[in-house]
């Protein structure tokens, strides 16, 4: 029996998965639960590229943070030769790499780390020394659990600063999009949720096409962290399955569980 897997990230990060998920044979479609939105002040994110060389490390949380970033980016400037690129994974490297960042400057976590996270990323970032370092951590205004990579740098000394970049918000649904969730919610053993943030499925949740009582104990969720995975649980999926989150790891636990 088919099952369609429902990838639940931001629509260009979403986009980017289906298209790998489907390179693999498995039959695939997006449907974002976070939206990402830009700020109505662009000035902060102006004002950090024009102090961005006084800075020894720029940490960009998602692939949506740099994007936004660089949109801001003065015309007369350019990334500072001195100036590291910390990324949580490769979503975020591959979207530096394509802003001109040069690949000598990123910081990212080892290609065979169990998660691609802040503490992922702190395991390289850890052996440096940080005392009296300008940081800056560009995310979204909002952003949940942001906190503990910032939290580490102090600790080593370093002067942490941080700018938003874009906004999350609740996603919008489209004709497809609710065809697709009520599609899922009516026949849950013919879909499977591919979550990547606890905050998608709090949008899940509080969608109101999905109704309060909702059963989800015969739903299946695929997720990409433990606390997502203990988040995932908690809202009530029968079966949660965590797995590292790359294409190819997801594709492989995709078709470990075909019949």
């Amino acid at each position: 029996m088919a099952v369609r897997v429902i990838v639940t990230r931001p629509a260009a990060q979403a986009a980017d998965w289906v298209a790998q998920l489907r390179a693999q044979g498995i039959d695939a479609l997006a449907l974002p639960l976070i939206g990402i939105e830009p700020l109505t002040d662009a000035a902060p994110l102006v004002d950090a590229w024009n102090r961005l060389a006084a800075r020894r490390l720029v940490v960009f949380v998602s692939p949506n943070a740099a994007e936004r970033f660089f949109a801001q980016r003065p015309a007369a400037l350019s990334w500072p030769p001195a100036v590291l690129a910390g990324s949580p994974g490769p979503g975020t490297t591959r979207a530096l790499l394509t802003l001109g960042v040069p690949p000598a400057q990123i910081v990212e976590p080892a290609a065979d780390a169990p998660q691609f996270d802040s503490e992922a990323l702190w395991a390289q970032l850890c052996g440096r020394d940080w005392r009296a370092a300008e940081v800056l951590i560009v995310r979204g205004d909002g952003d949940g659990g942001r906190d503990w990579l910032a939290q580490a740098l102090h600790r080593a000394g370093a002067r942490v600063a941080q700018v938003a970049a874009y906004r999350r918000t609740a996603p919008a649904f489209d004709a497809a999009r609710t065809e697709l969730l009520r599609a899922a919610l009516a026949a849950p053993a013919l879909h499977l949720w591919l979550f990547s943030s606890s905050e998608a499925i709090e949008h899940l949740l509080a969608s109101p096409l999905v109704g309060r009582r909702h059963d989800w104990t015969p739903a299946r969720a695929v997720t990409t962290h433990p606390r997502i995975g203990a988040r995932a649980r908690t809202a009530g999926f029968g079966q949660v399955i965590e797995v590292r989150p790359s294409p190819a790891a997801v594709a492989a636990c995709i078709q470990s569980l075909r019949p």
